[in-house]
């Protein structure tokens, strides 16, 4: 780790979250400062992998200038008044919980950013492309970031729009329906999200974060606390998703561009379940305990019925769509997330916390993968690619098939994978949930999320034996194995989900403390 000032760390984070709007506004400028190209289309593209390079630089720059001994410390402090007749502040910070996930943004954009410079994509203008790609990352950045109730909302809206045109105009067949479906899904729950925050900052008389935090609740009814809990949940469930509220969330993922799903995936998702560890557990912990057995039930069934959907889809013969069961298998892996937040204890927050990384990195890189296959074939429907590729990828692209196989059992969780971690750590919170919750029903939930992982390890399977297993036909077309660009893109996250997996101190080391602090009142 190395040594920087606290001025310096202010600076970064503001360059961060800041930096990605900048870039989009000069990348619709007539000639984007960025790199030049061999034509205006690839120039925007590399001003897109310049500007999500250097904020990926100054994330990691940020988390090395951590100090890793206080990670439940509020770090990078910045705290400006904006409207001083609200209490509105400009106030951005960082710690444990924050930190992973905003390096997780930054990577995620970055590899996103250069895979779409080798491989444009489909659609109107790279303009628009780049500028929304960049918007929509800073709003997640700041979503991440900010310390103020009123920000973290402007920031949770933010990303709605970018996505709904990435969507829209690059998506495949359906996007105008799926966007449709998205943008108003997502933004009927934030309308009651915002009641609840209004309600909260209202009644406690301020809407910065980390003194609500350390209020703990204090200055809130428990009558207030329900309807806030009820109202913000709603809203963050939507985002995350959370049966039933989910339904939003296939369509999107089959129709959205290749870039679209693995952001959607694996950041837009997160953006929910850390409102619930950042905003619910610690404001209103009274009313998020009366909430928490009806939440880890929803998050039980949400396990079964994505688990369930994905091997109706992976079964043979059966008309599957790999993208759409991949969304499906979403549902199923957040479900885990909030069972781990339900618990409200330490043991089950953390595991969420590093559920939602693990998530990250495995999914993104699913849904590279097959934007890969749909690249080659022309199609993501399991027959279709069963049939092109003689249900034999290991034969033809030993290396995609591989890669195929290896983010198949990092999904379901295979010891030694960052998948592994972060469900078992929310099985053994719910095993001994919080004081105040009901064990036996927690016992109940446990055993049913545990038969969710067997079913979860049924349907990936499926997958790799219908898609990469069989023999080469003479006759089979030649199909390319993985390019240059895609190794570069995919590495990363092979990497880091084998380091999460094999020493999982690196995120529980940064998490646990703030998690401690914060469920005990508080953050600093």
């Amino acid at each position: 780790m190395i040594d920087i000032n606290e001025s310096v760390m202010q600076v970064l984070l503001a360059f961060i979250v800041v930096g990605p709007l900048l870039g989009a506004v000069a990348a619709l400028l007539p000639a984007p400062p960025g790199l030049k190209g061999k034509s205006p289309e690839q120039a925007v593209l590399r001003h897109g992998v310049t500007v999500t390079g250097a904020i990926l630089v100054a994330a990691i720059v940020l988390a090395l200038g951590f100090d890793h001994d206080h990670p439940s410390k509020m770090q990078a402090n910045t705290d400006i008044s904006w409207i001083p007749a609200l209490d509105v502040r400009i106030h951005l910070g960082i710690d444990g919980i924050s930190l992973p996930l905003l390096v997780l943004t930054a990577l995620l954009t970055f590899l996103c950013a250069l895979y779409s410079y080798f491989k444009q994509p489909e659609g109107p203008s790279p303009k628009a492309f780049v500028a929304l790609v960049l918007v929509l990352e800073s709003g997640t950045l700041a979503t991440f970031a900010v310390l103020d109730l009123l920000l973290f909302f402007l920031a949770f809206e933010m990303v709605l729009i970018p996505m709904y045109f990435l969507i829209a105009r690059w998506g495949g067949e359906g996007r105008t329906r799926a966007a449709w479906k998205f943008i108003l899904f997502t933004l009927l729950g934030s309308v009651v999200m915002l009641l609840g925050l209004l309600l909260i900052g209202i009644k406690a008389g301020t809407f910065d974060m980390v003194a609500l935090a350390t209020d703990n609740g204090r200055s809130l009814t428990t009558s207030v606390q329900v309807i806030a809990v009820l109202a913000i949940g709603i809203g963050l469930a939507v985002k995350t998703p959370m049966w039933p509220l989910h339904s939003w969330l296939p369509d999107a993922h089959t129709a959205a561009p290749t870039v679209g799903s693995v952001l959607l995936a694996g950041v837009l998702l997160k953006m929910g379940t850390y409102g619930f560890v950042r905003i619910l557990l610690p404001v209103a912990p009274d009313g998020f305990r009366i909430f928490a057995p009806y939440l880890a039930a929803l998050a039980v069934v949400g396990i079964v019925y994505g688990s369930l959907a994905c091997l109706a889809l992976a079964k043979q013969g059966a008309k599957g769509d790999l993208k759409r069961l991949i969304a499906y298998s979403s549902v199923g892996h957040m479900g885990f997330v909030l069972l781990g937040i339900a618990t409200m204890t330490p043991t089950g927050v953390n595991g969420a916390l590093f559920a939602n990384i693990a998530h990250g990195l495995i999914t993104g890189l699913l849904f590279f993968l097959v934007g890969a296959l749909k690249d080659r074939t022309g199609t993501t429907d399991l027959d279709a690619l069963a049939e092109q590729t003689g249900a034999a990828l290991y034969g033809r692209t030993p290396r995609l098939g591989g890669l195929l196989a290896f983010a198949a059992v990092a999904s379901l969780g295979l010891p030694g994978l960052a998948g592994f971690w972060g469900e078992m750590l929310a099985l053994f919170g719910a095993f001994d949930p919080a004081a105040g919750l009901s064990r036996p029903a927690y016992l109940t939930f446990t055993a049913i999320a545990a038969f969710g992982t067997l079913l979860t390890a049924a349907y990936l399977l499926a997958v790799v034996r219908r898609v990469c297993m069989g023999t080469v036909a003479q006759d089979a077309p030649r199909l390319a194995d993985v390019r240059t660009y895609e190794f570069a893109a995919w590495t990363p996250l092979v990497a880091l989900t084998v380091v999460a997996g094999l020493w999982p101190r690196v995120l529980l080391g940064l998490t646990d403390p703030a998690v401690q602090q914060l469920l005990a009142g508080g953050t600093r």
